[in-house]
């Protein structure tokens, strides 16, 4: 079998997030421990420094704190189920395997068939090749507890498919945790007139961009269904950038042009509001 991986567009952003996370994995003071992604970088055919530059621990902090969330969910919910929206070449489930999860890895159908080739499904992990946007992954779901991610995917939609997708989830899975990262306006912006990551790859176009002190007002004005919402900012975890990324993360006006993560919990058909819920 051939190891060359043909992919361009957004299929192909999940070797730059492959290469991040790898690089990062085999280090000895790495933050993340990730035998099976190093194992799918070193075995593709892929120039990744010359498309995507020096590699930065970025994606590695974002699988982090993406990690230690299903980890916590799952400690609570150890049969339910974990669904991952845009899985591309992610070794979240390798990473966070309890044993008895139930996990489901959505992507468009190119993605997936490189990704059955290095991470094949099985009785508890498997893969729906379908659009994150196409709900017919819902209709794949037993009932229970459910938990979703979506790594690196919303930028890449318009804002009203955001709001389609995070509204049928809303409806359709009461109860549900949902938790997703996202990018400033300005970057946005940047990516939308052509942001050229290095002379040979620009990424593609990522048409939504949100500030972390718009998130909380935006989800809830889409749906009265979420009924909680915390975001954080997350960065570089190392190199000359990192102490002052940390700062900037303290000043609320600098904070709003750094990448978030959202955490939101849907309403569940027994919710019944706090006096605290019902003063917001």
């Amino acid at each position: 079998m051939s190891n060359v991986v043909g992919l361009s567009g957004i299929p192909e952003t999940m070797l730059w997030t492959l290469h991040n996370r790898a690089v990062e994995a085999k280090r000895s003071d790495g933050i993340l421990h990730d035998p099976d992604c190093v194992r799918i970088y070193d075995s593709i055919d892929y120039d990744y420094e010359r498309s995507f530059g020096k590699p930065s621990g970025i994606h590695a902090e974002r699988a982090r704190i993406f990690d230690a969330a299903v980890r916590g969910w799952l400690r609570e919910h150890p049969a339910g189920t974990v669904v991952e929206l845009g899985a591309g070449l992610e070794t979240q489930f390798q990473r966070c395997d309890n044993g008895t999860v139930s996990w489901l890895c959505v992507d468009v159908e190119e993605s997936i068939a490189v990704r059955d080739r290095y991470l094949p499904a099985g009785p508890r992990c498997r893969h729906i090749p379908c659009s994150a946007l196409d709900p017919r992954w819902i209709d794949e779901l037993a009932p229970g507890p459910v938990f979703l991610t979506a790594q690196g995917l919303f930028m890449y939609f318009d804002e009203p498919d955001v709001r389609g997708l995070i509204t049928t989830i809303a409806e359709r899975l009461p109860g549900a945790e949902l938790m997703f990262d996202t990018i400033p306006p300005l970057f946005s912006r940047m990516t939308m007139r052509g942001f050229a990551k290095t002379a040979n790859y620009t990424t593609p176009p990522m048409p939504w961009g949100i500030t972390p002190a718009d998130l909380p007002v935006r989800l809830r004005a889409w749906t009265p269904r979420i009924v909680t919402v915390a975001v954080r900012n997350y960065s570089q975890p190392r190199g000359a950038s990192a102490p002052l990324l940390r700062l900037v993360s303290r000043i609320p006006l600098l904070r709003n042009q750094l990448p978030a993560i959202t955490k939101a919990a849907v309403k569940s058909d027994e919710f019944r509001p706090t006096m605290t819920d019902q003063l917001r």
